[in-house]
């Protein structure tokens, strides 16, 4: 190890998959020995990958799934891994934090990876807290009391019909459990999902045994008591007057950044901490954040509004990570004195993923347009002087359904339900910006019987396969080429597959395409 007199003091406060990235990342600075590295995570547990905790609460993922770092490797570089303790203050004048064990931890930089907590719901309970059976989803303990009931074949109500909510009683009902899904809206998905998708999707759900509930307003809670006198969840009561009873009660209304911690600090923050385009907060330049407690947007200047500004953080795991291996690279290049790191890239468009067992949901960009909507078509004329268009397809009989939103021709949304090649394509041509053909319908035999894998641009080399790591066909490719050859092989290589988990089944396609194609020489990883 390099020896400098002055090493820069960095502490990260949060140990989720974000921070743990950042870690990872900054491992050849910290073994150089020029920089110091504290983490303060306030679990026990080392760093899991959060996304796949709803595999894990239904018996689908194992408890080593769910890995995403070697604590062991970080360790040995030096890092100092405080966990099980949380950062009960950040003294900005003395560039100190102090911890819940009543010590301090003095930095240079601080970077703060708190992640986000999920939102609990104002529910009658007649002035008692929630009772025993009423859990969120968000780490392992909350896991362990889904797993309990779906293992038992218990009853459970998912309030809120998200990504998140819609995953879990999926795979409860897959699991054998029973499953219902309560929402105050129309359809499931609503921020990503127009009506027809989300009616294909509800419909398919049915089919696969969850039961949906829509147009219900959550108000207040029944519960009895156990054998030790503790109140116990009995029943979900709506505001229409129906009662939907369950054994478990799993809250799913979303979540908020935490930003409890800059907040105390007079730290600037909207719906998350406010930073800047090089992730530094907008009232401190030696404190950063990332992940799902950062709000990027420009800092105002002088003579500018006073105003919030609008959008927040994007609660997916991919921009988390790439914030967290620029902003590592980038005290790395200042270290080390080695010139600017590279302006931190423009987040890729969200494309959004359903994970579940036989219904393939993709969405990205407007999706809100309606084909039939005027008044659309006139603003967007009047707005860039070009309308919208808008092509739908639907066959809910077998649960597919298709739409396209484009202006002169170039995709600016879609939404894909039970079409999973026609989504693969569609996510190329929208990432890429492509104009998409004349006639539409084309696309839709990429799900039909005379599919042609040559026919598609899915396999192009450029093509994103996981948009979590921004892993290419061709990266899965080269890696295939040098003897890793199965999906799990191609994950530790690449990173592919790691976060959501929503593009192994697209990994598996792009190796069955190469390694058929042309075999690769030596033995799989």
């Amino acid at each position: 190890m390099s020896e400098h007199l002055n090493p820069e003091r960095i502490v990260l406060v949060g140990y989720g998959p974000v921070g743990a990235r950042f870690v990872d990342e900054l491992l050849p600075l910290v073994r150089a020995g020029a920089a110091t590295l504290t983490v303060v995570g306030a679990e026990s547990a080392d760093a899991y990958n959060r996304v796949l905790i709803a595999e894990y609460a239904v018996g689908h993922a194992d408890r080593d799934t769910l890995e995403i770092t070697d604590p062991l490797a970080a360790r040995g570089a030096g890092v100092h891994l405080r966990l099980g303790l949380s950062v009960t203050a950040i003294l900005r004048s003395r560039r100190s934090v102090s911890l819940s064990d009543g010590t301090l931890l003095a930095y240079d930089r601080l970077v703060l990876a708190t992640g986000a907590r999920a939102n609990v719901p104002t529910l009658d309970t007649s002035g008692a807290p929630l009772p025993r059976g009423v859990t969120v989803l968000r780490d392992l303990d909350d896991a362990q009391r889904v797993l309990a009931a779906v293992t038992a074949g218990a009853r459970i109500v998912v309030l809120g019909a998200g990504v998140l909510g819609m995953e879990i009683a999926l795979a409860a009902a897959d699991a054998g459990a029973e499953a219902c899904v309560v929402y105050h809206g129309e359809i499931p998905m609503a921020r990503n999902l127009d009506r027809s998708g989300g009616s294909v999707l509800a419909q398919s759900a049915r089919r696969s045994g969850v039961t949906m509930v829509n147009h219900s307003r959550a108000e207040s809670l029944l519960f009895h008591q156990d054998d030790d006198g503790v109140d116990r969840f009995d029943a979900l009561i709506c505001a229409d007057g129906k009662q939907i009873h369950g054994d478990l009660l799993l809250l799913s209304c979303g979540v908020g950044a935490r930003t409890e911690l800059a907040q105390l600090a007079a730290l600037p923050v909207s719906t998350g901490i406010l930073v800047d385009e090089n992730l530094a907060s907008w009232g401190d330049p030696r404190i950063y954040a990332i992940g799902d407690c950062a709000h990027v947007a420009p800092a105002p200047r002088a003579g500018d509004s006073t105003a919030l500004p609008s959008g927040g953080p994007s609660g997916l795991i991919g921009p988390g990570w790439r914030q967290a291996d620029w902003l590592a690279a980038r005290f790395a290049a200042e270290v080390l004195g080695r010139g600017e790191a590279l302006p931190l890239a423009a987040s890729m468009s969200a494309v959004v993923m359903l994970k579940a067992e036989g219904i393939d949901v993709v969405s990205a960009g407007n999706t809100g347009a309606d084909p039939w909507d005027r008044a659309v078509d006139e603003h967007a004329a009047g707005c860039s002087g070009a309308p919208l268009s808008v092509s739908q397809w639907a066959d809910p009989e077998h649960g597919r359904y298709v739409k396209m939103v484009t202006r002169d021709g170039i995709l600016e949304g879609f939404v894909c339900v039970g079409m999973p090649r026609t989504a693969a394509e569609l996510t190329l041509l929208f990432e890429r910006g492509s104009e998409l053909p004349f006639d539409r319908s084309v696309l839709l035999r990429y799900d039909g019987p005379d599919y042609e894998p040559s026919a598609g641009s899915s396999f192009a080399l450029d093509a994103t396969v996981c948009w979590c790591n921004g892993v290419t066909v061709g990266a899965i490719a080269d890696s295939a080429a040098a003897g890793n050859t199965s999906v799990a092989c191609i994950s530790t290589a690449t990173r592919a597959g790691t976060g959501c988990g929503g593009c192994k089944m697209r990994i598996g396609d792009v190796l069955e395409h190469f390694v058929t194609a042309e075999p690769a020489a030596g033995t799989a990883g």
